[in-house]
C-alpha cells in the first residue's frame, strides 16, 4: 500500500505511481490530488473524453472501445512460419478482427503512398520495401530502395504538382519525386546532411539512439526529431546540433532552427490533421535515482539518489505531448511524475544532474499532455482523424508501444494504444487497441510480438509493423 510520507503533495505523486490501480488511484484522488492547468486544456483530475463521432446519417455512434476480445490471429498458410507456426492469440475491440498481413524482417516505420501501397522501413538491411496488396494472397513485395544509410521514417508530401517521398536516414533526410505506381526510387536528393549518428567522430561509435523520424506540415515545413545519444547525459543539451531535440527546416532542408529541446527520443511525430499542432510520443529516461528525501521502501532511512527497480518499474512515464514551439520538456534535468490522470504531468529535478534545481527550474519546464506508463517505449504514433477507420476511432491517435526492456516484469507496452481527443485538440484517456504479445506477464521474455508503428491504410484497417516477429498486422472490422 501506498506510503504518506511527506505531505498531501508527496502523497498524490506517489499514490499514484502504479496508476494501472484503480484502488490507489481512488485513494488519490480523495486526498485533493491534482496538478493544475496546463498547455493541454486538461486539468490533473479530469481528462476531456472525445466526442462520439457523428455517422454521414447524422447519428450518434458509440465511442472507441477497449480491446476485450480474444480473436485467433488470421494467419495464411503461405506465412506459417516462426513464432506464426502455432496458433496466436491477441486482445482487439469488439467488432473487429485481426489477421498476419504480410512477413517483412525487421519492419520498423510504415507510410501509405498515394495510390494504396504500402512502404516499410528496415534499417538494419538499409531498405524500404514495398507492399502492394492482392486479392486472396499476402501483398506482393519489392524493394523499395536499397543501400540507404539506416532509414527510419518516412513521409510522402505533396508541393504544388509535385509528390515527394522523405526518407529520414540515421545521417540525413533524403527526399524522391513520386509517380503513382512507383515500384522503386528514382534519384535520392540530399535535403539534410551531416546530421549525428554513430560515425560522427566526437561520439566515438556511441550513439543509443540514431534512428531519425521525421514529419511534415501543411505549411510546408520539415520537422526533424533528433535522439540523444544516452539514457541522460548534459553533453547532448550544448552539442551542435542539439540532442534530445526537435528541429524545423524548410521543406528543402534550408532554415534550420532549433524548435523543442528536452524530449529524451521522440519516435512517432504527427500533425493533427488540418492543422499544424505537432504531437510526439517519446521514450523516456531508464534506471532514474530516486528524487525525494525521505523513505520510499519503508526501511526507515532516506532513499534519496538510490536506484530501486520498484520505483524505476513506474517512473519516469512515458511522454505523450503537444509540442510547443520554444518549449523545454526537461530531459535531462527534469523528469515527469505520474499522477492519477497521466495527464499535465508535473516535474522533479533529476538526482544526478540537477539536484539543487540550479541546472533548470522544473516548475517552469512544459508539463506533457500525457503520460503512458514508464518503460513502455512508444515508438510509431498517427492521427486517424482524416482516414477511413471506422467512425468511432476517426478523432484520435493510435500509438504503438514497444515494451519494457529492464523491468522487473514484461507488462509494460507491448500492445498499441488509442487516444480519443476533443475537438479542441485535447487528448482523452488511453485505450488499449491491440494486446496479448505477451504470452506470460509473470515471466520475463514470454513474449512473441514487438509492436512499433501503426497507421491506417487506405481502406480503414490499421496496420500494426512488429521488427521482434517480421511482421505487419491488419486489423479490419469484420464484415469486410
Amino acid at each position: 500500500m501506498v506510503k504518506f510520507l511527506a505531505g498531501k503533495k508527496y502523497a498524490c505523486r506517489m499514490a499514484i505511481r502504479s496508476y494501472a490501480s484503480a484502488a490507489i488511484a481512488a485513494i488519490a484522488m480523495m486526498t485533493g490530488c491534482g496538478s493544475g492547468g496546463g498547455g493541454s486544456g486538461e486539468t490533473g483530475s479530469s481528462v476531456i473524453l472525445a466526442s462520439p463521432a457523428p455517422s454521414p446519417s447524422g447519428a450518434t455512434l458509440l465511442s472507441a472501445a477497449p480491446a476485450a476480445v480474444a480473436k485467433t490471429l488470421e494467419v495464411s498458410a503461405s506465412l506459417r512460419e516462426q513464432p506464426f507456426d502455432a496458433a496466436r492469440t491477441l486482445n482487439v475491440p469488439p467488432g473487429f478482427g485481426i489477421r498476419l498481413w504480410a512477413r517483412v524482417e525487421g519492419a520498423r516505420f510504415m507510410a501509405l503512398a498515394p495510390n494504396g501501397d504500402i512502404l516499410v522501413s528496415n534499417p538494419g538491411s538499409g531498405e524500404v520495401i514495398l507492399l502492394r496488396e492482392q486479392a486472396n494472397d499476402a501483398p506482393r513485395k519489392f524493394t523499395f530502395a536499397a543501400g540507404l544509410h539506416m532509414p527510419h521514417d518516412m513521409v510522402f508530401h505533396q508541393i504544388g504538382t509535385v509528390t515527394y517521398l522523405y526518407i529520414a536516414e540515421s545521417n540525413r533526410v533524403t527526399r524522391f519525386v513520386y509517380k503513382s505506381g512507383d515500384t522503386q526510387s528514382g534519384d535520392a536528393e540530399v535535403v539534410i546532411d551531416n546530421l549525428p549518428d554513430n560515425s560522427t567522430p566526437e561520439l566515438r561509435g556511441a550513439y543509443s539512439h540514431e534512428l531519425k523520424n521525421i514529419a511534415l506540415s501543411s505549411d510546408h515545413k520539415l520537422y526533424l526529431s533528433i535522439a540523444s545519444t544516452c539514457n541522460a547525459c548534459t553533453e547532448d543539451s550544448t552539442s551542435d546540433p542539439v540532442r534530445g531535440a526537435i528541429y524545423q527546416y524548410n521543406a528543402d532542408g534550408t532554415g534550420r532552427r532549433l524548435f523543442a529541446q528536452g524530449l529524451r527520443n521522440a519516435e512517432g511525430l504527427d500533425f493533427i490533421p488540418g492543422t499544424n499542432v505537432l504531437w510526439v510520443s517519446v521514450n523516456n529516461r531508464d534506471q532514474i535515482p530516486y528524487p525525494f528525501d525521505n523513505d520510499f521502501d519503508g526501511d526507515g532511512a532516506s532513499d534519496y539518489g538510490k536506484v530501486m527497480q520498484q520505483f524505476v518499474d513506474d517512473n519516469p512515464p512515458e511522454l505523450f505531448t503537444r509540442v510547443r514551439d520554444g518549449g523545454n520538456y526537461g530531459w535531462p534535468f527534469c523528469n515527469s511524475l505520474p499522477n492519477a490522470t497521466m495527464s499535465n504531468l508535473e516535474l522533479a529535478p533529476d538526482y544526478t544532474f540537477n539536484k539543487d534545481g540550479s541546472k533548470l527550474d522544473c516548475a517552469g519546464v512544459d508539463r506533457a499532455s500525457k503520460g503512458i506508463h514508464a518503460h513502455s517505449a512508444p515508438l510509431g504514433m498517427s492521427f486517424l482523424h482524416a482516414t477511413n477507420v471506422p467512425a468511432a476511432y476517426r478523432k484520435g491517435a493510435v500509438v504503438a508501444l514497444h515494451g519494457c526492456w529492464n523491468c522487473s516484469k514484461p507488462t509494460s507496452g507491448y500492445k498499441v494504444v488509442y487516444f480519443p481527443f476533443d475537438d479542441a485538440g485535447n487528448a482523452g484517456a488511453e485505450i488499449d487497441l491491440v494486446s496479448g504479445f505477451v504470452t506470460n506477464p509473470d515471466a520475463t521474455g514470454a513474449l512473441w510480438g514487438r509492436p512499433v508503428d501503426a497507421i491506417a491504410d487506405a481502406k480503414g484497417d490499421i496496420l500494426i509493423s512488429d521488427d521482434y516477429a517480421g511482421a505487419i498486422y491488419q486489423l479490419y472490422p469484420l464484415g469486410q
